[in-house]
This record gives structure tokens, C-alpha cells and sequence, in this order.
């Protein structure tokens, strides 16, 4: 078995996982990035269209809009962290080091706006392509191998386990050692082959969940890899029946990823209306459609269930075309493809799954429950988000998180020999095994487990429903257990064991909690 070894490993190439690779790269120490995709921008930041927060520290209102947004859930230690120190590390990352391109005026002074449930203009962004605009600076930078001769991209790679000092088998049971985190074992996905990755510390920055679902906005590759590997190694899960759903994808008939209708255009004055042309949300919020996005996007589905019809429909028609191309124009060539002219059209939108509330539990300085790992990003939950996520606070705590951990591994390397190395021989290797993946089966179950967690682990839950959901997930994930266990690794395998694993996760936290709170909806 072949074997790499960094002082730090990263799973993951957003905006968490860059933010920490270029603190930590920055001090010289070896970084090893491990992402599945074959082009590492491959992931939820680039698809992130609507801004990033930029506020001074005396932006106290920030904290009472998170917490409100939240249904006054949200960990106000965490939020109060966020206000302090994410102005200052925003400006040094991405202005003045990464050179991100903002949206600016013919002064040259950073463009701001609004979103719903925010109090203020407060979110700099570039078009509605805020979060490709981050992605390619921060990966362009990173990725300059004379600025860091120290640092390893490692594409192609599907992480599929997290090291222990011994590492006992697969499942959802498992015996723990040490309880500490000395690397991950990758496939390589040309090859074939299982590599051994040695490292000091590691940071899960693997984004969410959303391809879980038939229908989200996130990329495929969202689907729960780091919640899964953590909690197999001993990690703990909270918040997981908080899923939040954007009210407003467009709607079209396939499944899978949907194209995301930005907040920015309700945050802009796009008005939602029902299928006979009718305003609605002020039934549901006196914030209209700038209410927090659970409110939203119940008033959505209600409005669909009343009329019967497949969809409800944003207005920005009211504003000039040639304002509404230049503000959003991703937004608007993917509608025109679509015969859908939105200056004088309404777009046709659904809820999809958007965003992972919960996740492996961090401290407020990204560590998790096992010694050496840590967790960045939408995969991390330190609180902050509580039962809801305000808008536009995803990238900065991407953003901000990283560099905090990072900051804590360099911290936490003073007192530690910067040549040590868990011996390899305390860790059993992993026994490849030689039967053939059914492919047309993975794909299949994959159908299944995204057909189930859309109906009943979806916007609105019930008993029955995750009744219902409980024993399709016994059945899938026992038959999936056997399947893994004998046939060839690959990454659709290795996604498919962890999407079954986490699903289980919402489902029982969803049976467990009948309350509803945020963006989490039990009818009964």
C-alpha cells in the first residue's frame, strides 16, 4: 500500500478548507489537500451565487439577526466570534491576499445588499457568481506552487476512512482506540488503489449534505462524506434534523441539482406570487419574502398544496433588463435557456435542500471530539446556525472557522516536535477486496435513498413518514453493508455507505425531536 504523509491533511477544497491550507501553508509546514473531483472547484462554494457578510465589529446587530434567523437557537458565544474576528480575516484572505473580485462602484468602493432577515446591507458580492469568483482566487492562490512549494493538491481522490492508531473494520458499530485521528485512507480513482495518508492533525472541510436529497441545490458531491467518516471514527453528530431548504430553485422537470434562484433577487425586490398571479407570503410572515428561509419556503410549499400546482413563480419584472442583467446574470441566462425572459417573466420556483444546520461537533475553535481532527465548514456545527441559518453566513463561516483552526494547529505546534510521525506499523491496512461493483445497483439505490429522504425526511416530516423512511434505510443499508463489504471500492460505493449512514443520522434525530424549530417541520 502506498503512503503519503503531511504534517497537516485536509479533506476538502472550499472555502473552509483553503482558508486553513493557506494559514497553515504560510508557516511551511506540508499540506496535503485531498479532494474526489476531478477539478478541485468542484464544490458548494463555486455554486454559492449570493454574497459573503462583510461588517465592522461594532455590527452588534449581526449577532440578534443570526440568533433571530435561528428562531433564538444560535450559539451567541459562536456568533459573537464570527462579528469579532470575520471583517478583519475576510479583508486579509480574500481582499487583500487572494485579490477576489467584488462587485464595486465607479469609486472603486465595495457594492453592498441586503438579504432576508437581515437588518442591514451588510453582503459584498460579484454578480450573482459570488461564490465561483471565491473559489477560483482562493484555489489560483493556494495552488501557486512557487508561493508554496509546501503544498499538495491530490485530486481524484475519495477519501474513505479516517485513520485511528488501530483501525478496526467497517460499519456503523465499531471498537475505537486512542480516540485520536492520525490521517484518512484515500482511493485513487484511476488506479484503484487504497493509499495511506499519515498526518498530525486533520480537518474535514467536506460541506454538507444536500445531494442526499432527489432534489437540492448543492453540488453531487455534498453527500455527507465527512459526517460519515467522523462518526465511524468515534466523532460526534449533533443538529442533524436541521435541513435547511432554500424556498427558491428553479423548477424544471429533472431531478438532482437544481439551479439556485439567488435571496439577493428577493433581497433585490422579487415578489413571490401563486399560480394565478396572486402575492401570498404576507400570510405566512410580516417580512413578506424576506422572512427566514424556513417561513419562506413552507409558504412556498403551502401555496402549491392550495392551488395544486407544481410550483410558485419570483417576480423581479419590475426592475430594468438591463439592470437585472447586469446584477444577475448567471440567474438570467440560465432562465433564458429555459425560454424564460425574467424582466418580463416570472421564474418558477421550488424549495430544495440547501444547507446542513447540524454536523460533527466542534469546539469554537474547529476541534472535534477526537484528539488531532478537526472540522471546518458546513460538515462542522459549533452552533451558530442553531435550528436555521441566517443568509450569506455559510461563506464567512467557511471562511473564518478555517483560519481559526488553522490558527489553533500552529498554536497547538509549539508543543509538539514538527518531525513527528505516528508509526505506520500501529495501523492495520486496509484489505482491498476483488469483487465487481454493480454499478447499474449503486446507481439504483442511490434512486432510493435520494427518492426517500425527498418524501418523508424532506420540508415537512411526520411519524408515519419516518416510519415509513426507517424501514427502507434498514433494508438498503444492510444490503449496501454486505455489497461494500465484498465488492471493488469506488467512489460511488464509498458515497453511497456514507449517504445511507447519514441519512440514518437526520432520520433518528428527526424521530427524536418532535418540536419544531427553524427550518426543521414536524406535522406530528
Amino acid at each position: 500500500m502506498d503512503s503519503y504523509s503531511f504534517d497537516v491533511l485536509i479533506i476538502g477544497t472550499g472555502i473552509s478548507g483553503l482558508s486553513s491550507a493557506i494559514k497553515l501553508a504560510e508557516s511551511g509546514m506540508s499540506i496535503g489537500i485531498v479532494t474526489k473531483e476531478e477539478n478541485p472547484n468542484e464544490t458548494n462554494t463555486y455554486y454559492a451565487q449570493g454574497g459573503i457578510i462583510y461588517s465592522e465589529p461594532n455590527d452588534h446587530k449581526l449577532v440578534n439577526d443570526i440568533d433571530s434567523a435561528s428562531s433564538y437557537t444560535t450559539n451567541k458565544n459562536a456568533a459573537k466570534i464570527l462579528l469579532k474576528r470575520s471583517g478583519e480575516i475576510l479583508s486579509d484572505i480574500l481582499l487583500d491576499k487572494v485579490k477576489t473580485n467584488f462587485s464595486r462602484d465607479n469609486s472603486g468602493n465595495l457594492k453592498f445588499t441586503r438579504e432576508a432577515a437581515h437588518s442591514l446591507d451588510r453582503i459584498i458580492y460579484q454578480g450573482d457568481f459570488t461564490g465561483k469568483e471565491i473559489q477560483v482566487s482562493l484555489l489560483n492562490y493556494i495552488n501557486n506552487k512557487e508561493r508554496f512549494p509546501n503544498v499538495s493538491i491530490i485530486m481524484n481522490h475519495t477519501a474513505i476512512d479516517l485513520l485511528t492508531p488501530l483501525h478496526h473494520g467497517m460499519g456503523l458499530q465499531q471498537r475505537y482506540e486512542d480516540n485520536k485521528v492520525v490521517g484518512a485512507y484515500l482511493l485513487n480513482q484511476k488506479t484503484k488503489d487504497v493509499i495511506k495518508v499519515i498526518a498530525r492533525k486533520t480537518i474535514l472541510a467536506t460541506g454538507g449534505i444536500g445531494a442526499l436529497y432527489l432534489h437540492h441545490s448543492n453540488s453531487e458531491g455534498a453527500r455527507g462524506d465527512g459526517h460519515a467518516m467522523a462518526r465511524r471514527a468515534g466523532a460526534q453528530l449533533i443538529n442533524m434534523e436541521f435541513v435547511q431548504f432554500h424556498p427558491t430553485t428553479f423548477y424544471d422537470s429533472s431531478s438532482g441539482r437544481r439551479f439556485l434562484i439567488s435571496e439577493a433577487v428577493r433581497g433585490e425586490g422579487g415578489v413571490l406570487i401563486n399560480s394565478k398571479g396572486n402575492c401570498f407570503m404576507q400570510e405566512y410572515h410580516p417580512a413578506k419574502e424576506l422572512a427566514p428561509r424556513d417561513v419562506v419556503a413552507r409558504g412556498i410549499a403551502g401555496e402549491m398544496i392550495k392551488s395544486k400546482h407544481e410550483c410558485a413563480y419570483l417576480d423581479i419584472s419590475s426592475k430594468n433588463k438591463d439592470w437585472i442583467q447586469e446584477r444577475f446574470p448567471t440567474i438570467f441566462n440560465h432562465c433564458l435557456k429555459n425560454n424564460i425572459d425574467i424582466s418580463k417573466n416570472p421564474i418558477p420556483v421550488v424549495p430544495s435542500a440547501h444547507y446542513s444546520c447540524g454536523g460533527v461537533k466542534t469546539d469554537l475553535k474547529g476541534k472535534t471530539t477526537l484528539e488531532n481532527l478537526y472540522a471546518v465548514g458546513e460538515v462542522a456545527c459549533n452552533g451558530l446556525h442553531g435550528a436555521n441559518r441566517l443568509a450569506s453566513t455559510s461563506l464567512l463561516e467557511g471562511l473564518t472557522w478555517g483560519h481559526i483552526a488553522a490558527e489553533d494547529i500552529l498554536q497547538d505546534d509549539k508543543n509538539n516536535l514538527l518531525d513527528e510521525r505516528y508509526p505506520s506499523q500501529k495501523i492495520r491496512d486496509w484489505e482491498t477486496c476483488n469483487g465487481e461493483s454493480d454499478v447499474a445497483l449503486i446507481e439504483q439505490d442511490w434512486q432510493t435513498l435520494k427518492q426517500t429522504m425527498w418524501n418523508y425526511v424532506g420540508l415537512i416530516r411526520t411519524a408515519n413518514r419516518l416510519d415509513r423512511a426507517s424501514s427502507m434505510f434498514r433494508e438498503l443499508l444492510l444490503q449496501t453493508e454486505v455489497f461494500y463489504k465484498g465488492a471493488r471500492l469506488r467512489d460511488s460505493l464509498i458515497g453511497l455507505r456514507n449517504a445511507l449512514e447519514v441519512g440514518i443520522y437526520v432520520l433518528n434525530a428527526s424521530r427524536r425531536n418532535k418540536e419544531s424549530t427553524g427550518c426543521f417541520f414536524r406535522k406530528n
